[in-house]
């Protein structure tokens, strides 16, 4: 199974269909609306973390920024009549972060919004994965120290909201929001309240 390439983009990005050139080779990659935006970049390469979806005589690859957009695509996919191409448009529509708050909230409306969700699944979307997409789950990256010290809350909590696929700029601007309050606040708290800011 492909799990990560990196590669050029040969040509631009056709309604979220990437075509990547790594060293020669042309992958097409299905990726949600901002991907190559918000994607790891050296140079003129990207960097797109993949899921290999094989069906019969299909096989197709879905690109994303990080390992989390992926790990909420693979969530998606787990649930009944929730298929590859429809939750590559639930995360065009709502970010994971944004899903995540709409699913914990219970907002059937927000959900139905998104091209494809009818109400049946956007109550089946937020009974399957309200206890999966909790907010700290989300957040929460492997290797992250316990506790820093207070100087480090502005560099933590921007660092946790660019992973989640926000750009720095996006985030950076939502913690100068938060102002004094960064070095004396709980991270968990800064960070509801950052992505507030951003969904607003």
């Amino acid at each position: 199974m492909i799990g990560r390439l990196r590669g050029r983009v040969a040509g631009d990005e056709v309604s979220g269909l990437v075509l990547l050139d790594v060293a020669g080779v042309g992958y097409e990659v299905t990726t949600p609306a901002g991907t190559l935006g918000r994607a790891r970049k050296t140079g003129e390469e990207v960097e797109l973390v993949i899921h290999t979806h094989v069906r019969e005589d299909i096989l197709e690859l879905f690109g994303f920024a990080s390992e989390n957009e992926r790990r909420v695509f693979r969530l998606l996919i787990g649930v009944p009549n929730v298929g590859p191409k429809t939750a590559i448009g639930v995360l065009s529509a709502l970010p994971a972060t944004e899903l995540s708050t709409a699913v914990r909230a219970g907002d059937v409306a927000r959900l139905t919004k998104v091209p494809g969700i009818g109400k049946k699944t956007a109550e089946r979307l937020v009974l399957e994965l309200k206890e999966k997409l909790a907010l700290d789950a989300i957040v929460d990256m492997p290797g992250a120290a316990p506790s820093q010290p207070a100087g480090d809350a502005a560099t933590r909590l921007t660092s946790a909201l660019t992973n989640m696929g926000y750009r720095a700029s996006e985030a950076e601007k939502a913690v100068a929001a938060l102002g004094r309050r960064v070095d004396s606040t709980p991270l968990g708290e800064l960070l509801r309240e950052a992505l507030a800011i951003l969904s607003s």
